[in-house]
């Protein structure tokens, strides 16, 4: 497998289930996509540092972890004007945990919704 990367692994019967956290990022991305009110994702510090020395450009504004067998994800966008934020960032928190746990089959212990601004447009 991938160099320093967290995998959620599930035994099965025939063998092996390894899900890394870059595809929970990734579908945790698609879920926010759908959302109403949200304007644009983020970069956080580590993604523009990361970016910036490697080249390579990671799932922005969406960091997924796993820990002790469950996922937590970091989101970092910005909403829309004229949008409730508190109302906004609860729909991105359910629909990145409905469509986590609904696709890998693991509990979602957090998501936590940064806002870093209004988006105008």
């Amino acid at each position: 497998m991938a160099e320093n990367r967290e995998y959620l692994t599930r035994a099965e019967e025939n063998g092996s289930i390894n899900i890394a956290e870059d595809v929970v990022a990734a579908i945790a991305a698609d879920a926010i996509g759908e959302i109403e009110g949200v304007g644009s994702m983020c970069q956080n510090m580590t993604e523009q540092i990361t970016e910036q020395f490697t080249g390579k450009k990671g799932l922005r504004g969406v960091r997924a972890e796993v820990k002790d067998g469950e996922i937590i994800v970091d989101v970092y966008l910005m909403v829309r004007y004229g949008y409730a934020i508190p109302e906004t960032a609860r729909k991105v928190q359910d629909s990145v945990s409905a469509a986590v746990s609904g696709m890998t089959g693991y509990n979602v212990h957090a998501v936590n919704v940064h806002v870093g601004g209004i988006s105008f447009n």
